[in-house]
């Protein structure tokens, strides 16, 4: 007499999405109210990132809002140089965004283990992501929060934009005025409470820059309106022996970034993207090219080491107390009860944060650009060092709170493991020369 077995369970994957499409392999990451896991869906062996939210959290942290502006806005936008999204659900508990899974790190990680990098490194990060500005803001949409942390490495080592949390669909005759971002790489006509349009991403790429080649931000405070004083009226000071580590026309090319002069400032005014494309720190290269990542980049990450921090998963498999795992959503109360009364988060989710298939087409009745020209709740995200809270490959939501600190010390470098995913990547070339400690 044979064994019983059970019968392996039916996925519908011409029905709609859920979690049962996917299986969920490593923890990679974690926020303030949600997390990211590598998953692999069952039908294609594709690998995904996978973010979760918590629904109640997100209540809690009055970031209902927020997350759906951005999962909308996610599905108006496709590019090689973003993190693109690629399915939308939910059940009883979560929100989940199926992301494009980034395994080299991002940016923060590498200027950590680094400590500063070499200027063609840099040089190819700022024109990526100069790349996927121009396109968000080709569509009316600007970021807000563009830092090293925002930026993902793929295996081949180019550059994506991620992070939509706090983007938004701007009008060009109602300037934006929430003060949104992290504070240290806030444009000036953030802070002064003026309005403004899609300069301030350019204002950020240039303080990315800086902070990539010299391993500092260019302007520093302890507290939050010392910060605010600094950016809006302190000189822009190199390190002193910067010339003996990058070019003059680099450095030509962060200060026209780094401009609080929004008609000149690179990037914005009538020449706009042009005008950056043409500076002569950047003008040799191949724009259409790395536009469709056929440029080989100058750094490839190591696929041999983790290019995160390894200890998500062993805090999801000890700490966890309530696992991830397919839940069925609940469709009906009890017989004999009557349904509970949706809150009006409860509400928003389920009429808001819509099922979404990239590989489907699109309902005709979906519109895109509804509330688009809301200005979110003012947002100021810390910029803390970051010690287990980093993500190989996606974003995970900050805490919607004021800042704490402004200018601390550089994070430490992160530790490395052996048990690190492995997937199929080009052989990894040797990480650029770091340049040396600049001094003031």
């Amino acid at each position: 007499m044979g064994g019983i077995c059970c019968k392996p369970e039916l996925i519908d994957f011409d029905g709609e999405v859920d979690l049962n499409h996917f299986e969920l392999l490593r923890s990679v990451g974690k926020g303030a109210f949600g997390k990211v896991r590598v998953v692999q869906h069952k039908r294609d062996k594709t690998l995904y990132a996978l973010k979760y939210i918590n629904k109640e959290k997100c209540i809690k942290m009055r970031a209902v809002e927020n997350i759906i502006q951005e999962r909308r806005l996610l599905e108006e936008i496709h590019f090689p140089l973003i993190v693109n999204l690629r399915f939308a659900f939910q059940d009883d508990e979560n929100l989940f965004m199926v992301l494009d899974l980034m395994l080299g790190g991002d940016l923060r990680f590498h200027l950590d283990r680094q400590g500063c990098l070499n200027e063609t490194a840099v040089q190819f990060y700022v024109a990526e992501i100069a790349l996927a500005l121009n396109y968000l803001h080709e569509r009316k949409i600007v970021h807000r929060d563009l830092k090293p942390d925002n930026v993902l490495l793929c295996e081949r080592g180019h550059a994506h934009l991620t992070d939509f949390n706090i983007a938004v669909h701007y009008n060009d005759r109602k300037p934006l005025t929430a003060i949104a971002g992290s504070m240290a790489y806030m444009a000036p006509e953030v802070l002064n409470r003026k309005g403004y349009f899609a300069s301030v991403d350019w204002w950020s790429l240039g303080v990315v820059a800086y902070e990539l080649l010299f391993g500092r931000r260019p302007y520093r405070a302890k507290t939050n309106e010392a910060l605010t004083q600094a950016i809006l009226l302190e000189s822009l000071v190199f390190p002193e022996n910067s010339p003996n580590h990058v070019s003059q026309e680099c450095i030509d090319c962060i200060k026209g970034l780094i401009n609080r002069d929004i008609s000149t400032r690179l990037g914005c005014g009538s020449a706009g993207f042009a005008a950056l494309r043409q500076h002569p720190w950047l003008r040799h290269l191949e724009w259409e090219r790395m536009a469709t990542k056929e440029v080989t980049a100058p750094f490839i990450p190591d696929s041999k080491r983790p290019n995160f921090d390894a200890t998500h998963e062993l805090e999801e498999l000890l700490l966890e107390e309530n696992p991830l795992k397919h839940k069925k959503k609940s469709t009906s109360a009890k017989p004999g009860q009557e349904p509970a009364p949706l809150t009006k988060e409860a509400r928003l989710f389920q009429t808001k944060f819509l099922v979404y298939d990239y590989s489907k087409p699109r309902s005709p009745a979906r519109e895109f650009g509804e509330a688009s020209f809301v200005d979110l709740q003012p947002i100021v995200r810390d910029v803390e060092p970051r010690t287990a809270t980093t993500s190989m490959c996606s974003d995970v939501p900050t805490p919607v709170v004021a800042v704490a600190a402004t200018d601390l010390p550089p994070p430490p470098v992160r530790g490395s493991s052996s048990n690190a995913l492995r997937v199929a990547s080009p052989t990894p070339a040797p990480p650029p020369p770091a340049a040396q400690p600049m001094r003031r």
